[in-house]
């Protein structure tokens, strides 16, 4: 099965094959994938090194934490892709998106103020959870409408942080 993925705007082609071989882009990968039995934890093992996730799944996308860094991933099978590309739909790089907080936590610290034009991957807060200081870095680059939380605030699991519209003309 063919599948059409983009992680942060760049773009990949995954084909799941046989015995737990993957292509990334026509790379062959060995991998083993396990979801744990705490909420949203996966276990990869991809090529023999071991890589631990939290996924979660938002409503048109995938918000993938591991190694402290945020991935937007969008995925389509091969149908729902061609079917995209001849309505002329993208995986949406406009309008209105937020960054929420991947798990439970405390804002260390807030990078960015309403107002600020930021770019792509820039980092706009600074959360620790489980012992662990994670940066959350916006998903595209426009504008910072919104700032919804502070220094030293207790988050919830998908709780909006940081609300980002479009850069204006």
């Amino acid at each position: 099965m063919k599948y059409y993925t983009k992680v942060n705007k760049k773009e990949y082609i995954i084909e799941i094959g046989k015995d737990s071989t993957i292509l990334v882009n026509d790379e062959p990968y060995t991998i083993d994938f396990k979801i744990l039995p705490i909420s949203g934890l996966a276990s990869l093992l991809i090529n023999n090194h071991s890589l631990e996730a939290v996924v979660e799944e938002r409503d048109e996308h995938w918000e993938v934490l591991t190694k402290g860094e945020l991935y937007n991933v969008n995925v389509q099978d091969e149908r729902a892709f061609r079917l995209a590309q001849a309505r002329g739909i993208d995986l949406g790089d406009s309008g209105e998106t937020a960054v929420k907080s991947p798990m439970p936590g405390v804002i260390i610290k807030v990078l960015v103020e309403e107002g600020d034009v930021i770019e792509q991957g820039q980092q706009v807060v600074i959360l620790e959870s489980m012992k662990m200081e994670n940066e959350l870095k916006a998903l595209r680059g426009g504008v910072v409408t919104a700032v919804k939380t502070k220094a030293g605030d207790s988050v919830e699991k998908g709780q909006v942080l940081v609300v980002i519209g479009d850069p204006e003309e």
